[in-house]
Parts: structure tokens; C-alpha cells; sequence
């Protein structure tokens, strides 16, 4: 069995294949059972959650990623997402790989954001606003410039010197220093936080841009608030119904207080990958797509990574 680190994760994931190999098995589909969560407490902190999230194709391959999420992390200067990732003969069961599952998280997190965006965004899209400083905010700056040629890229920090590290990482990237007047101006917004307040307002967003909120992976969450949400009606997709629908608080929250209805979601990654549906229908349309995370990505990325070694 072979065993792959971060950074070999990293190597054998280029965006454009990554982007590529997803938007295939997104068209096509895999077996992938909802996901098993479930809280931690910890003492003086939030809860932290554990998960298992298992993904496979008939006659082909069997991945499995094990999270533990602790959000506490963010104050020990560690990463919050911690992750490891095996990979299975699906006709044998012999195991075949594992990997450290940091990296490849929050590059299939990122590409998926980005693959969406490549269907959604506006073609002319020119400036891209990252909200977030941690590490999938770092990996959705290089994966949204794998689909779009930005000309104006800023990110937004709670923490300006985090927001302002990061930045340096890339090339031609500035800091926001206010959040409203970047979300004002951006084209393509990308949100990668954890907070259960809404950092995004809808009565901001301008016609035509496109939002995309990856952070929020529970019903308390939430990126976005209600305005932004209803300025989307009919142009919001998901990366899966089941995990969207029962895990979601930016989408969860507005449809229980019937601030929106499900008719305003128009598809999922599924639909949009095999061109079932169209979520920009004009120019000045807002789109919104929301992801809590599919096993099919850590699947997909599993694979990339298991065949290069």
C-alpha cells in the first residue's frame, strides 16, 4: 500500500485536471451514501465534528476520507481540517492507498468551486474577491484563475495580517480592508469561512456577478444572508441535493422561514455538468452555488492520486 503526504497530493493535482476530472464524474456519477457526522464537544471551545465520507464505482475503486473539524484550531495556529484519505480495490477490498487528506480537501473543495463557476460566472467575469484567509480561501485564488482570466483579485480577512499573508503568496493579489465595498465590486465573490453570521449582503452584490459559498457545512452557518439569497432565486445551484438540503444553514435557514422556495434552486452539479440546466439565463442574472462537500470529489482527487504513484 502506498502512502502519499501533502505535498505529493499537491503534485499530482493540476488544477485544469483536477477541474476536468470532476466535471466528468459529476456527468457521469458514482455511488456516494450521504455522509456520517457527528459532533464532538469540547471543553471552552465549539464543537468540533467527526465525519466519513465514502465514495466508489462499480467494478473500479473505493475511496474514504475521515475528517475531524475543529474550528477551535484557528486559535492554536493549526489547520482546522484535519483529514486522511484511503483508497480501496472496489472488487477486492484491498487497500491500495492512503494519503494525507489536508491538501487534497482543499483542492477538490477549490476545483469544484471553480469547475461551477466555469458554467456560471460570466464569461468577461475581471475581478475575483476570495472572503477567508484559511487554507481552502489560499487554494480558491489559483483554482478560479484556472477558469477565468482576472485582471483584479483581493482577499478579505477577519485578520488583515492573515488576509495580507496569503496575499503574498500570489502574485498580482491585493487586500479588501472593507468587505462591502469589495463584495460591491466584484464580479465572482468566493466565501470560505465558518461563520454562523452572515458576512455577505445581498443588497450589494451587483447585477450579474456570481457567489460562490464554501465554508458552511452546518444548519448554523451561514456566508450569505437572506437578500443575497433571493436576489439568486433561479439561479442557485448545488453540489448535491441530499447534502445541500440537510446541511446547508444559507440555504436551510430561507427556506424554512419561506423566504425562498426550492423552486428557486435550479439543479445540481449533476444537472449543470451534463448541461440539464442553466442557472445564468442573462447577463445581469446573480448566480449562487453552495457546496458542502461531495464524496465524489475526494473520490475523484483520491484516484488522480493513487494512479500517479
Amino acid at each position: 500500500m502506498e502512502f502519499f503526504t501533502d505535498d505529493d497530493v499537491k503534485t499530482a493535482l493540476p488544477w485544469p485536471r483536477l477541474i476536468d476530472e470532476l466535471r466528468d464524474a459529476f456527468a457521469k456519477g458514482v455511488s456516494q451514501p450521504l455522509r456520517s457526522a457527528h459532533p464532538v464537544p469540547v471543553p471552552g471551545e465549539p464543537d468540533a465534528t467527526f465525519l466519513t465520507m465514502p465514495a466508489w464505482e462499480a467494478g473500479g475503486k473505493l475511496a474514504v476520507k475521515i475528517l475531524f473539524i475543529a474550528p477551535g484550531n484557528s486559535g492554536r495556529n493549526l489547520p482546522a481540517v484535519n483529514a486522511t484519505v484511503m483508497v480501496f480495490d472496489a472488487v477486492t477490498g484491498q487497500a491500495e492507498a492512503v494519503m494525507e487528506g489536508g491538501e487534497l480537501t482543499a483542492r477538490r473543495t477549490a476545483a469544484t468551486s471553480a469547475m461551477a463557476a466555469s458554467f456560471m460566472a460570466r464569461k468577461d467575469a475581471k475581478s475575483l474577491l476570495i472572503v477567508g484567509s484559511g487554507k481552502i480561501a489560499g487554494n480558491l485564488v489559483p483554482a478560479h484563475r484556472a477558469v477565468r482570466d482576472y485582471e483584479n483579485v483581493k482577499i478579505w480577512g477577519r485578520n488583515p495580517d492573515n488576509a495580507k499573508a496569503l496575499a503574498n503568496r500570489f502574485e498580482g493579489v491585493g487586500v479588501a480592508t472593507d468587505l462591502d465595498a469589495a463584495v460591491a465590486e466584484a464580479d465572482v465573490i468566493a466565501a470560505a469561512t465558518i461563520t454562523c453570521d452572515p458576512l455577505i449582503k445581498g443588497k450589494l452584490l451587483k447585477p450579474g456577478s456570481h457567489l460562490d459559498l464554501v465554508g458552511g457545512y452546518t444548519k448554523q452557518m451561514r456566508e450569505a444572508d437572506t437578500d443575497a439569497l433571493q436576489r439568486a432565486a433561479g439561479g442557485i445551484v448545488v453540489d448535491t441535493y441530499d447534502g445541500a438540503m440537510a446541511e446547508a444553514g444559507d440555504l436551510t435557514q430561507p427556506l424554512e422561514a419561506g423566504d425562498i422556495s426550492k423552486n428557486d434552486i435550479v439543479g445540481d452539479l449533476a444537472e449543470l455538468c451534463r448541461g440539464e440546466v442553466t442557472p445564468r439565463k442573462s447577463a445581469n442574472q446573480i448566480t449562487l452555488f453552495k457546496s458542502v462537500g461531495a464524496a465524489l470529489e475526494d473520490f475523484v482527487a483520491a484516484r488522480v492520486v493513487a494512479s500517479s504513484g
